[in-house]
């Protein structure tokens, strides 16, 4: 995790000079603040620095991964990842869902936005229990 925080911290430094340059660049050219810019990138700067402080603040508490270590081999990663699910279907729900969603959002339809958010709902409880119930079900011990 110290590599995470510190690309995260670097990128959040770069993004608030980026802010304050921008926010006096446009109040020199044309005598005010362009808003819209100073506030997407002061907000890009927040969301990085609460990005990397998470990384940071999770980093303290774990023992360092290869990645962190200096004098890590190739072999010291080798190992299980984790599980992922060979052939579900859920997620292209979950992306049909988000997309008559934002579909909804782009029209300002209320209805469509709320279908869509209930099969969000819908197509992440279903993922999230997929191995749960039905026939993926996995023994219990």
């Amino acid at each position: 995790m110290k590599t995470e925080w510190r690309i995260f911290l670097i990128i959040a430094v770069f993004l608030a000079g980026t802010a304050v340059l921008y926010g006096a660049w446009t109040a020199g050219e044309t005598g005010h603040i362009e808003w819209i810019g100073t506030t997407a990138l002061t907000l890009s700067f927040l969301l990085c620095a609460m990005c990397g402080g998470f990384f940071w603040f999770v980093s303290r508490r774990i023992e360092l991964r290869p990645e962190d270590r200096p004098d890590a081999e190739i072999a010291d990663g080798a190992g299980e990842v984790g599980f992922f699910s060979p052939g579900s279907y859920w997620p292209f729900g979950l992306a049909l869902a988000a997309s008559i969603a934002g579909l909804g959002l782009v029209f300002w339809q209320l209805w469509l936005i709320g279908m869509g958010l209930v099969l969000v709902i819908f197509a992440v409880s279903g993922l999230l229990f997929e191995y749960y119930s039905g026939t993926r079900r996995t023994a219990e011990h």
